[in-house]
């Protein structure tokens, strides 16, 4: 009785929430047509262009690569390292390192999310893989000290490092098994063995990750040279995936592309709804969208607790493309932003997204997208908080 009376309730209050908000956007929302149209056309320009620069490099690689994992990858060996019950040295070591290495966005880090969940990891290893993918960039750390100094960059690079670790032991105690999300049908096994699967999705990845290298802003040196041989390492790493592809079973590679179909189905739609829902509230370089980019700059001078938090959360719903936010900080940076507040930006926003969140509460539900997106804003703020006043 008690059960259905809450579960009554808790329906009730998300309509209650729903009305309250649809009635706060009516009553505030601009009737300045001018100011809608633009909105209305940012979001049509960043959907455009995440579309066209993000989706076939980045995006389709990371749903391929998380079917192959669901396909060919035997549970057993995602469970070995990163289940709930593992060596939690091992586990959140592995994690943090496989994330790190992928060094993608806060959108295409969410297929391969999804494909270890799916394969049974905990929801604490997941977690760190979550925020390490996007944040532990080290190309990204390498430009922060840069261009921004080089106090800024050392502090992103163990800032991303520690949060990784703590965001994933939080969740860990948090939910626990509850939060494991369940395994969907998927074989126990695959004939495909266990070297083949291993060159299949390195080669996948090399694709992934040097398809998107982008280094002429990182001046001289490896990152640098890297960019003019890329296209080759992209040719061989595709000439390996089809020498090793071929005589994988039939059974296999059907599969392969179920799961992959099946990726794209459950995050795809939510994504893109997310990249023109942040365009009309944020806009783009050339259109300002719902929210005047003068408030944002306006919120973040000082070094209070109130500038970390809003830099925090602006850069939480904000979407960054790989290497962006530096050259974003820089210029609000140069109008009056607290260092504090750009280090928290710089720690909540490429590792976050208003995209990130809608697909990530359809793989984990809410509840779980709602603890990882505070731990990550919290997190952010203390950082930037205690950056900020012995940097200042």
């Amino acid at each position: 009785m008690l059960g259905v009376l809450s579960g009554r309730w808790r329906d009730e209050g998300t309509a209650l929430a729903i009305g309250v908000t649809g009635f706060a956007v009516l009553y505030w929302f601009p009737i300045d047509y001018g100011v809608v149209g633009s909105a209305a056309a940012a979001a049509v320009e960043l959907a455009h262009w995440y579309v066209r620069e993000h989706f076939l490099l980045c995006l389709i690689p990371a749903l391929f690569i998380a079917g192959a994992l669901a396909a060919f990858l035997r549970r057993g060996a995602i469970m070995k390292y990163l289940q709930a019950d593992a060596n939690p040295v091992v586990a959140y070591a592995v994690a943090s390192v496989s994330g790190a290495l992928l060094a993608v966005c806060s959108c295409t880090v969410l297929p391969l999310f999804a494909g270890i969940s799916r394969m049974g990891a905990g929801i604490g290893p997941g977690a760190a893989f979550l925020y390490s993918g996007p944040a532990i960039n080290v190309l990204a750390i390498v430009l922060t000290a840069s261009v921004l100094g080089p106090e800024m960059g050392i502090a992103r690079g163990v800032g991303a490092v520690v949060f990784s670790l703590v965001i994933g032991l939080a969740m860990q105690a948090l939910f626990g098994s509850r939060g494991q999300t369940r395994p969907l049908a998927m074989p126990e096994s695959s004939s495909c063995s266990a070297a083949r699967t291993v060159v299949i999705v390195a080669a996948m990845v090399a694709i992934l990750v040097f398809a998107n290298w982008n280094a002429a802003d990182a001046g001289p040196g490896f990152f640098a040279s890297v960019q003019g041989v890329k296209w080759y390492i992209v040719a061989g790493s595709a000439l390996i995936l089809g020498a090793a592809l071929r005589g994988t079973p039939r059974k296999d590679l059907g599969e392969w592309i179920a799961q992959s179909w099946g990726f794209a189905k459950q995050i795809v739609p939510l994504l893109l709804a997310g990249v023109l829902i942040a365009g009309a509230l944020l806009g783009s370089e050339a259109r300002p969208g719902l929210i005047p980019s003068g408030w944002i700059a306006g919120a973040v001078g000082g070094n209070s607790l109130a500038a970390n938090a809003f830099a925090a959360i602006a850069g939480a719903f904000m979407y960054f493309a790989t290497l962006t936010e530096v050259p974003i900080v820089l210029g609000l940076l140069d109008n009056g932003m607290g260092k504090g507040p750009a280090l928290a930006l710089l720690l909540a926003g490429p590792a976050v997204s208003l995209p990130n969140m809608l697909a990530l509460a359809g793989i984990m539900g809410w509840r779980r997208t709602a603890a990882y997106i505070v731990l990550v804003v919290a997190m952010a703020t203390a950082s930037g908080y205690l950056f900020g006043t012995f940097f200042s």
